[in-house]
């Protein structure tokens, strides 16, 4: 075996030595994942199971508590919402997140929501407001106007559920104001109409809860 042969070979099992090394080199771990400051939750940060305290809209100007027990978050286009609801003195109650809009966060506590026959409005008026999508189209509902925002088709899903639902959704904005009347049509079922009231983020606390 020649001088060139065993240089070649010191070589190769050098090259092998490095291979190995690299191959039993300790992988840096991976980064540990952000620690939440559940002292400071944001409403965004909220999830099924979370105790949510509001200040200053529940009964009696009381603070507004009640324990999460489901989340149903909703897909419109490219334009996505959650909102936690529970009980509270025997009715249900709800906050809103959406963090695209120009109000986060909304709550309804309303023990009777407004019907479709409340507003003043019949299926026929919804279907050409659909049609225009004009933002000037307007109503007056309990002596405040509320201005057309938008009407689309929507996919809910919700924690406690399999299967997602969708729906046909108008929303209308409060004029000069942060109240959101939103009207939920499913097939085969009649109108669901839910009114909001805007919130500031501040005035929300969150409790984590245990439930995922």
């Amino acid at each position: 075996m020649g001088p060139i042969t065993f240089t070649l070979t010191g070589v190769l099992v050098a090259l092998l030595v490095i291979v190995l090394m690299q191959l039993f080199k300790k992988q840096p771990a991976p980064p540990a994942a952000p620690v939440e400051d559940l002292a400071n939750l944001q409403p965004a940060q909220a999830r099924a199971g979370d105790v949510i305290s509001v200040v200053g809209v529940g009964d009696n100007m009381t603070d507004l508590e009640f324990t999460s027990d489901r989340c149903t978050w909703y897909q419109a286009g490219q334009h996505n919402w959650f909102e936690l609801s529970g009980p509270y003195h025997e009715r249900r109650v709800a906050m809103r997140v959406d963090a695209d809009s120009d109000q986060p966060v909304r709550i309804s506590t309303e023990a009777h929501q407004p019907t479709l026959e409340d507003l003043g409005l019949s299926e026929e008026d919804l279907a050409q407001m659909d049609e225009r999508q004009n933002t000037a189209d307007d109503f007056n509902f309990d002596g405040k106007a509320w201005n057309y925002r938008l009407s689309r088709e929507v996919q809910s899903t919700r924690s406690d559920q399999p299967q997602p639902v969708g729906f046909y959704c108008w929303e209308f904005q409060e004029q000069n104001g942060s109240g959101l009347l939103s009207l939920r049509k499913e097939q085969a079922e009649p109108f669901v109409v839910t009114r909001y009231r805007g919130i500031p983020a501040a005035d929300v606390t969150i409790y984590r809860g245990t439930k995922s």
